[in-house]
């Protein structure tokens, strides 16, 4: 994929993801953790780095987007989502020595990911805000829209 493309199709994520950010009032669950303050990381392979904040709490925001920061940069590290990477590394499948992060560093949550835009090209994706399973749903679902759309 083009340099061009590729930030073309990770605008259109962006964009995407803006639109879903508000369907999400209806979701107790996850808008009662956030409310509406949520933010998305992404890192291509060359590391450029691309982000959002959503919401009207900056400092709450600020918080979000460490942590979306932080598994979106351990999957651009690793190559694996967070959760899978920790329990790999804790059922001694994986040794954590071999990535460079110290066990006290390793994210944990879910919510990080890598996305596969086509046969070569991959991102690495964190969003914080939500409940673990939703932030890896909504950044799945709006790159699946972005690779029909660009």
């Amino acid at each position: 994929m083009t340099p061009q493309k590729r930030q073309q199709m990770i605008h259109q994520i962006l964009e995407n993801l803006s639109a879903q950010v508000p369907t999400y009032k209806s979701s107790q669950a996850d808008w009662e953790i956030c409310e509406g303050n949520v933010a998305v990381c992404i890192i291509d392979h060359e590391g450029n780095i691309y982000g959002k904040i959503w919401g009207d709490d900056k400092l709450k925001g600020r918080r979000y987007y460490d942590v979306a920061y932080r598994k979106a940069s351990q999957v651009w590290i690793t190559g694996y989502k967070t959760g899978e990477f920790e329990r790999l590394i804790f059922t001694d499948k994986l040794n954590y020595r071999d990535f460079g992060i110290p066990l006290p560093e390793l994210m944990g949550w879910e919510g990080g990911q890598p996305i596969q835009l086509d046969d070569e090209t991959i991102i690495s994706c964190g969003f914080s805000g939500f409940k673990g399973a939703t932030d890896l749903a909504i950044v799945k679902k709006a790159a699946e829209a972005a690779l029909q759309q660009v």
